[in-house]
């Protein structure tokens, strides 16, 4: 295999991620989430280690639905405290040169226009190594912050969001001309006026004048991130997305799930390498075996089942209040009201699934699928049979300890990567999406649908629909 292997760090603004319990570890310091210096000393690490991005999750909502209240996310930490993920990205660029941010946003609760500035004003700071993470929002309290009674309905939340996108790109790619900005002292014009338009969005959603309020950015668009499992989480990131979260509950659905990715993407007119795909990885490295496998103990022991149930009940069904012997997707059905999504983790579960059996499964901290614990040589050998039987192009890794996990990676699993020649030995000039995509491609490819914006061409025109076949 010779394809060089992306790897970003999963991250969050808050003390405890996807790590339920760890926060209590002695050297773990995701207590100091508030403090500045935690995430600029954590960008010069990365950058040293030649990571893709950081990448930062975000919620806008709390975990309330397990045991009828927040008290056990508040108790275990459970994204709770957390802060905007975007505002730490200005202090990590300037501390670097080269490290990818890809943040969490979602077009479920707040209108475009504003957080097209926003994304502008970052990919402008960045000097063109943002992207957004593309979300819909699923928690059920998130939805009562924003003044409605539950959350928006699965289906229509890709609806809403199909539209987002194209006011965006309306405003990204058409609004601005490239050459509007002229500069001139000597005629007293700084942007050239008939080079800079109204999009005049009317859509059932969203009615946006414009003009885009920020000149374009090194990438205009940034890189566009998402996740998506469903029917419409899928068709929407075939048209849309240019960096993917797979996911599966084996090697084999990884396989399948990114070959179905990238068969929908050409059904959509893109090419099917026009999407990156990344999966989750969980990876203990260790200057020996046994170092390693202690190293996983201690994370094991301090895991917090607790957390991991506030989690899993975040969507508004709490496995943990039903008799063990009965079948999740019976629960599913029962509590599948209108407006209520139903929670993500519960559908990665296999069909027959007990209540018993998924709360063993959730509640573990070594749940994969990919999950690699022993020397780098051991770890590498795995990350290499993952890539070359799924296809994938790298992965998310999950962090254990703040900053271990990462150092660990960097003084053990990337050298042995690059030895055998999978990794990079020094980052690429350009931009995050010529980092992806190769040099020259800082802006999205001409099949994708944000692209038939540019100069301003059908701006009145329909939104082009996705296909999903």
């Amino acid at each position: 295999m010779t394809k060089k292997i992306a790897f970003n760090l999963f991250e969050m603004n808050c003390v405890g991620h996807i790590s339920h319990g760890l926060w209590v570890h002695p050297e773990n310091n995701r207590h100091r989430f508030n403090d500045l210096d935690f995430w600029v000393e954590e960008a010069k690490l990365l950058e040293a280690g030649l990571f893709d991005t950081v990448f930062l999750a975000d919620v806008v909502g709390t975990y309330d639905g397990y045991r009828a209240g927040p008290e056990t996310a508040l108790r275990e930490a459970v994204q709770i405290p957390s802060n905007d993920p975007l505002l730490v990205i200005p202090a990590m660029a300037a501390a670097t040169k080269h490290l990818g941010f890809a943040a969490t946003f979602s077009t479920t609760y707040e209108p475009p226009f504003a957080f097209a500035r926003r994304a502008s004003t970052l990919d402008h700071l960045t000097k063109g190594r943002f992207g957004w993470n593309i979300v819909t929002s699923y928690l059920p309290n998130a939805a009562r912050n924003f003044g409605l009674p539950d959350e928006v309905e699965h289906d229509r939340r890709y609806e809403i969001a199909d539209e987002y996108l194209d006011v965006l790109y309306k405003l990204w790619e058409g609004s601005w001309d490239d050459d509007a900005v002229v500069q001139d002292r000597e005629r007293r014009v700084y942007t050239d006026p008939t080079k800079v338009r109204y999009i005049n969005h009317q859509g059932p959603h969203f009615s946006v004048a414009g003009p885009h309020l920020a000149q374009p950015s090194l990438q205009r668009t940034p890189v566009l991130f998402q996740a998506g499992s469903s029917v419409a989480g899928k068709a929407f990131a075939a048209k849309h997305a240019e960096a993917v979260f797979v996911g599966g509950t084996d090697l084999a659905a990884y396989r399948d799930n990114v070959a179905d990715l990238r068969r929908l993407a050409q059904a959509n007119g893109r090419a099917g390498n026009h999407i990156k795909t990344f999966a989750s990885a969980v990876v203990i490295v260790g200057k020996t075996s046994k170092d390693a496998q202690r190293k996983a103990e201690e994370f094991e022991k301090l895991s917090s089942a607790e957390g991991y149930l506030a989690h899993l009940g975040g969507g508004g069904i709490d496995l943990a209040a039903y008799h063990p012997s009965e079948l999740v997707e019976d629960i599913l059905a029962r509590e599948n009201r209108p407006g209520r999504d139903r929670q993500p983790s519960n559908r990665r579960l296999p069909a027959g699934t007990t209540v018993g059996e998924a709360l063993g499964r959730v509640t573990r901290f070594d749940r994969g699928p990919f999950f690699a614990v022993g020397t780098a040589v051991e770890v590498v050998n795995e990350i290499e049979r993952w890539v070359r039987e799924t296809d994938l192009d790298g992965f998310n890794l999950r962090q254990f300890l703040t900053p271990g996990t990462a150092e660990d990676f960097v003084e053990h699993v990337v050298p042995e990567l690059q030895r055998r020649g999978l990794y990079r030995t020094s980052y690429e000039e350009g931009t995050l999406r010529e980092r992806f995509f190769g040099a020259g491609n800082a802006r999205l490819f001409d099949s994708h649908p944000g692209a038939r914006y540019r100069g301003g061409a059908n701006l009145d025109s329909p939104a082009l629909a996705s296909v999903s076949v």
